[in-house]
């Protein structure tokens, strides 16, 4: 029986590429669902190929248009985030691959894991808001919770076999972004276009932009505290530009294990859709010829503050992850539109850690409080 996946923001980068994935495999897997924010001429585009059982648009402006264009086939058509919410707990679906953006994606993701679906994780904010809570539910619900970051996807690869061995540290790698040899002097007057060119992989804008102020590598670091069960002084960040080796475990008898490829994001996430399985892809093999040195360097977070705030928010703990989420969020949406500038984005979300009340030991209540105050404080700062 083929595994029926929905992919929660079919139309940004990951979504995209896991249409190709599916579409490779069709004798494997079909799509159930298909859910987009905006895009809705590309979500019918979609739909009308892989002809899902339902369609969602979260803007409810766009309803219309998604029906009317899919009013020919048997498709369920609806519109908002509740439509979202709901459509994961569907009993025939498998897997739900989580690629929404941002915040948003924590609360569909809390229906699918209460609802027992394997969850293909790709939003990685979920666990940075909200990690002990979705660690304790997925206990409670018996759920797998399938890393689809590459980073991630490496570190889970390594520890396949590895049952009762102790992990020393995570070595989590980083491209280093489009800025790595920047001055801070250079720093200050980089541009949305500059920034929006990252060196080696093909992303949305948001998470782009996250890569090039390394908050995407804190947020990582932090996914990586309660994907692995690791203490934050095991988790060890390295600045590796070729992004070739994708991530290391080493254990406590000294040995490194890596996972090693190109970097295309389709084969962490076939390989979440597959697992325990490999299966056969048509991805471009690694050729060494053509990367004969590969180098590591240390990050530096003086010029790169987001990485050392993340490790600040996940050693405080409770609500501050969520906190640094929300405030980065609301900084690089303002950096998009040119409201505000490459190291201000720095400078808000720590202005913003200090503003927002901490809550040690947050409940979800407290997470959706924290994440509306954190960002009214962020937009303060901006204004």
């Amino acid at each position: 029986m083929k595994k029926q996946i929905a992919i929660l923001g079919s139309t940004g980068s990951i979504g995209s590429q896991a249409l190709q994935v599916i579409e490779e495999h069709d004798d494997l897997y079909e799509v159930y669902a298909l859910t987009a924010n905006n895009k809705v001429e590309l979500l019918i585009e979609q739909a009308r190929k892989f002809q899902p059982e339902v369609a969602i648009i979260a803007n409810e402006d766009k309803y219309a248009q998604l029906r009317d264009a899919l009013s020919d086939l048997p498709i369920k058509v609806y519109a908002g985030m509740e439509a979202i919410c709901q459509v994961v707990e569907s009993g025939p679906i498998h897997i739900v691959l989580t690629a929404m953006v941002g915040y948003s994606g924590l609360k569909p993701t809390i229906n699918a894991i209460r609802a027992g679906k394997a969850i293909a994780l790709a939003n990685k904010e979920t666990l940075v808001v909200a990690g002990e809570l979705i660690n304790e539910l997925a206990q409670q619900y018996r759920t797998p919770i399938l890393p689809v970051d590459s980073e991630h996807s490496a570190v889970f690869q390594c520890l396949s076999g590895e049952v009762g061995n102790a992990i020393e540290k995570v070595i989590l790698t980083a491209s280093g972004g489009p800025f790595r040899n920047c001055t801070m002097e250079q720093l200050q007057t980089v541009t949305k276009a500059q920034a929006l060119k990252h060196p080696n992989w093909d992303m949305g804008a948001k998470i782009t932009i996250d890569s090039a102020t390394m908050m995407n590598k804190g947020f990582e670091v932090i996914e990586a505290k309660w994907l692995f069960g690791v203490r934050p002084d095991q988790i060890e960040v390295v600045v590796h530009p070729q992004s070739i080796i994708h991530s290391m475990v080493q254990f406590e008898d000294g040995s490194i294990k890596a996972q090693m490829g190109l970097p295309d994001m389709r084969l962490p996430i076939q390989y979440a859709f597959s697992y325990p399985d490999r299966i056969l892809s048509s991805f471009e093999r690694l050729d060494f010829m053509k990367y004969p040195c590969l180098t590591f360097e240390q990050p530096d977070t003086a010029r790169f503050r987001n990485l050392a705030l993340a490790y600040e928010a996940m050693n405080r703990g409770g609500n501050m992850p969520c906190i640094v989420n929300a405030a980065n969020e609301i900084v690089v949406a303002a950096f998009l539109r040119d409201e505000i500038s490459f190291l201000g984005m720095s400078d808000v979300i720590e202005e913003t850690m200090a503003k927002v009340s901490f809550v040690k030991t947050p409940t979800y209540d407290d997470y959706v409080a924290t994440d509306a105050e954190a960002r009214q404080r962020a937009a303060a700062c901006i204004v």
